[in-house]
């Protein structure tokens, strides 16, 4: 570091000539005072003394002040910043011929800027200034590109900093707003030249922007995979989108897709092999789209065998429990248990090996079942107890199963509201009609908008068919006295033409209760939808009840472990609920324990998550995870006092942060630009930029300014010097 100093005063014109004046003026009346004292020698000493004083005050009067200047030593010091996001992958940045002109072709964005990487490119600037080149914006999962803290980051990096050259495309998406930084390099006076680079519009691009492929499915069972579209064409087309599995299987479906807008459409695939695939969806390229690496998406699914256990729970076997054991048990996936309390007979059970002789005793026996329906039981003699009720619901609660509510003719439901099923239960019931309502005129069935979505009530593979099915399916001539439906529940379907002071009255009604699923069917006439089509509508729907409960149960199971998640499609940055039964090895539920679950995220980023216990009769540990990259997720369930581990995965939906095919935001560039007095400069124009940094003017040194006129030490000499004067003036007789 150079450095010099000299003084300097900071005197108007009203200061300097008041001080020659008042100089003057003490001039005079020191000699007159000089020549009255007869030319004494002390009284001359004593004038000069006091002159000097008058002249040192309107020195001061005149703002003296000592200033000392630093130049560095060390060059001055460029930096390149090069934006190296997963945006900067968009090809819409035509390439150059050999005259400068368009030569026809596209390039992406970083290759449009790669010169200003290659420190060749500076060398011309090397005996000036030292040029430091870095890449800004790099990959990291889950974040987006941020502009502000690399452009901070340089005054802190750099101690002699002439300028900066920024190349992006502007695609700020994260962290604090970039003019900020800019700002305070306009204080520090470095000028900023940015490089903006890409298309201000959207080319003709059609996008693959989601895959909502589920975790797991079934062999030989239709898995429902949804997907969205995103298009930048100016037209309407139809297209055929393409399906494949890594087994060799494929689907394809055409599907309308909107101009300028997003398509949301779903296709069916029926896997049928066991283990674990990838599946792709590809859009075909169109002859006016520009950019075609975003056509394609693929996601991971588990296919497994399925074997769930489902328990009903009758008294009298009535039609609707008669086709829906016979549904239940013809069904390869499914290992039905039933318990027939009917009132004829000397012991409970039945015919066949369907039949139990008792309700599961203890929460060994009773943990094992995925489902269970409640028909036209309650609380009585010979039926279910209390303490059998509050099993049930910890059930649902803590280990996620499901649970059917089929009210019947004999009102022997309106018991089990006294109990702590009465919570689980989505509807209000008419306690003034218990046996509910039946009539000789068969009764229909109407979707609410609600269920015109479910997965539940899709009886046809269309949405049209669908409604159109549920229209002509044949009615029903008895349902449950409901007077409505519970805040937090989902009404799917309702009586098409009853109704109350609540509006329609509900007859198929879900919700979640805990970590399980309830539902309410009002009637017991689903067994007529077998008229003239047989199993076709009655089986699917029932089938469609059993899984959708069972889902979450059995997303991931041990021997002694389950681990189950919600909401069971994860988006991106939306906490994700992690539970987990852990069961000792004889079978009986683990009070306490260290359970922890290792996630591992597609970018191989390592998070561990402490379950904490959640319901020590139950086994249950729960926790939460906020996901931060979109894809697979594995997942190791360990148990310290078991030893046992369970290995798992869970996808994540959403589209990351940054995608290519965005737009350029070169505004943000101009901004920065303005902000700090620098310039924007195409990316082709490299010489240009190496000429504007080579022609910046030297910055001013740095100044250090000790202000003289209003130092303490300067008055303190003073106040001395008129103190001494004082004195003087006793020792040579004036007092």
């Amino acid at each position: 570091m150079n450095s010099f100093a000299r003084p300097n005063l900071e005197w108007t014109t009203i200061s300097l000539i008041g001080s020659v004046i008042v100089i003057l003026a003490t001039a005079v009346l020191c000699y007159l005072a000089w020549r009255n004292s007869g030319f004494r020698k002390s009284i001359g000493l004593l004038e000069a003394f006091r002159f000097a004083l008058v002249c040192l005050v309107a020195l001061l009067f005149n703002q003296p002040e000592w200033i000392e200047q630093f130049r560095p030593k060390e060059k001055p010091t460029v930096f390149v910043l090069a934006d190296v996001s997963p945006s900067m992958q968009t090809r819409d940045v035509p390439t150059k011929g050999s005259g400068g002109a368009e030569g026809g072709g596209m390039q992406t964005r970083r290759e449009a800027i790669a010169a200003l990487s290659d420190p060749e490119s500076w060398k011309a600037l090397s005996e000036k200034l030292d040029v430091v080149i870095q890449p800004i914006a790099e990959s990291q999962p889950g974040h987006g590109t941020d502009l502000h803290t690399p452009l901070a980051a340089v005054l802190e990096q750099g101690k002699n900093v002439r300028g900066v050259v920024m190349a992006s495309d502007g695609d700020w998406n994260e962290g604090t707003a970039p003019s900020q930084a800019a700002a305070r390099l306009r204080l520090a006076g470095v000028p900023v030249f940015a490089v903006a680079v890409g298309s201000r519009t959207r080319l003709p691009d059609v996008e693959l922007l989601n895959l909502d492929v589920p975790t797991f499915g079934i062999a030989g069972k239709s898995v429902r995979i949804p997907f969205t579209i995103e298009s930048s064409l100016p037209r309407d087309y139809m297209t055929t989108v393409v399906f494949k599995s890594s087994d060799g299987e494929e689907v394809t479906k055409d599907v309308r897709v909107a101009a300028m807008g997003r398509t949301s459409d779903w296709l069916t695939w029926k896997p049928k092999a066991v283990g674990d695939l990838t599946v792709t969806l590809t859009i075909p390229k169109q002859a006016d789209e520009l950019l075609d690496e975003n056509n394609s998406l693929s996601a991971p699914i588990s296919i497994r065998e399925e074997k769930l256990r489902v328990l009903v729970v009758e008294s009298v076997p009535r039609w609707e429990y008669r086709y829906l054991r016979n549904a239940l048990s013809r069904d390869p996936g499914v290992e039905v248990s039933c318990l027939l309390f009917h009132p004829g007979l000397s012991k409970v059970g039945g015919g066949n090996k369907d039949y139990i002789k008792q309700f599961p005793a203890g929460l060994d026996e009773l943990s094992k079942f995925d489902v269970v329906f409640l028909g036209d039981v309650g609380l009585d003699d010979g039926q279910l107890t209390p303490e059998q009720c509050r099993l049930l619901k910890g059930l649902v609660e803590q280990q996620a199963s499901g649970l059917v509510f089929m009210p019947g003719l004999q009102g022997r439901q309106f018991s089990l509201l006294e109990t702590e099923l009465g919570e689980l239960c989505p509807v209000v019931m008419d306690e003034g009609q218990p046996q509910g309502w039946g009539s000789r005129t068969p009764s229909h069935f109407e979707l609410t908008e609600l269920g015109r979505r479910s997965l539940l009530t899709r009886l046809a593979d269309t949405q049209d068919d669908n409604i159109e099915v549920w229209e002509g399916l044949p009615g029903f001539q008895w349902y449950a006295p409901v007077s409505r439906a519970k805040a937090g529940t989902e009404v799917l379907c309702v009586h098409k033409d009853a109704s109350n002071e609540f509006g329609r009255l509900p007859l198929l009604v879900t919700r979640t209760f805990g970590a399980g699923k309830v539902l309410f069917m009002g009637t017991d006439g689903a067994w007529r939808w077998r008229k003239g089509v047989e199993d076709r509508y009655h089986y699917r729907f029932w089938g469609q009840v059993v899984r959708w409960m069972a889902y979450q149960r059995n997303m991931a199971k041990g021997e002694t472990m389950r681990l189950f998640y919600s909401p069971d499609q994860p988006q991106l940055r939306q906490s994700l609920s992690l539970s987990a039964n852990v069961m000792e090895k004889g079978g009986e539920p683990l009070s306490d324990g260290d359970v922890t679950a290792r996630i591992t995220a597609p970018s191989g980023k390592t998070e561990t998550v402490r379950l904490s216990s959640g319901g020590e009769e139950w086994g249950l540990f729960t926790g939460r995870y906020t996901p931060q990259e979109p894809g697979r997720h594995e997942v190791v369930l360990s148990c310290k006092q078991t030893g046992t581990s369970l290995d798992a995965s869970f996808y994540v939906q959403g589209v990351a942060t940054e995608r290519i095919g965005k737009p350029a935001r070169p505004e943000v560039l101009e901004e920065i630009a303005r902000i700090t007095r620098g310039k924007v400069i195409p990316p082709q124009d490299l010489d240009e930029i190496v000429q504007y940094l080579a022609e910046l003017p030297e910055p001013p040194a740095s100044e250090r300014r000790l202000q003289l006129w209003s130092h303490p030490a300067v008055m303190g000499v003073v106040i001395g010097l008129l103190t001494l004067f004082w004195v003087l003036r006793k020792v040579v007789g004036l007092f």
